[in-house]
């Protein structure tokens, strides 16, 4: 099942999973974007730019192929996906369902994988995972990323319960400051160096 354009677009204020990662990185980002109007101008910068790159080649790509390894029998591509419980709203670059009967999100990175998953990229993978819950019926345990910088390298998350029920506090938190409340910046003064709104907060 596959969600039409005009039902996805009929929820496009709905919060996703790229806005909460930008929250997790700093929740006054969004403050910034979302309650100020102040624009990022993300297509300037690198990364971004090259990311995008891959995911259009990728769809030129063998859209077929099924990942036996973790025991696909299904292959959904570039899936425009809705929660009306939750509020959010997304694209996952692929929807697996497994030999076991559950589903999982894949989602591909570039950048190179170094013996730890980022919290951001798992909150991502947990946004998708309640999305999928919802619209599909199906349970969600796990996730995948593909890194694209390390020979397109394949890890597996866990996605428990408890992930569940703590993203949707941080969605919850989201919606607060959408409301108008003004969030602590980030303790990491580190991640303000590359940051588009660094001229105007005040610390």
């Amino acid at each position: 099942m596959k969600l039409s354009q005009g039902f996805f677009d009929e929820y496009r204020n709905f919060i996703t999973p790229s806005e909460i990662i930008e929250f997790s990185y700093c929740k006054r980002f969004i403050y910034f974007m979302k309650c100020l109007g102040i624009e990022q101008h993300e297509e300037n910068r690198y990364k971004v730019q090259v990311g995008r790159e891959i995911h259009e080649r990728r769809q030129d790509e063998n859209s077929s192929y099924l990942r036996k390894k973790i025991g696909t029998v299904e292959r959904m591509n570039d899936v425009s996906l809705v929660s009306r419980i939750w509020g959010i709203r997304g694209k996952v670059d692929e929807v697996h369902t497994l030999n076991d009967g559950t589903m999982a999100p894949l989602d591909y990175k570039f950048s190179k994988f170094d013996e730890k998953i980022y919290q951001t990229y798992k909150n991502q993978l947990i946004l998708y995972a309640l999305m999928i819950e919802e619209v599909f019926n199906k349970a969600v345990e796990r996730g995948f990323l593909v890194y694209c910088r390390d020979g397109s390298r394949l890890v597996e998350v866990g996605i428990s319960q408890k992930d569940k029920r703590e993203i949707s506090e941080c969605v919850a938190e989201y919606k607060d400051v959408l409301n108008g409340y003004f969030p602590k910046g980030t303790r990491y003064k580190a991640r303000c160096t590359d940051c588009c709104y660094k001229n105007i907060c005040i610390g």
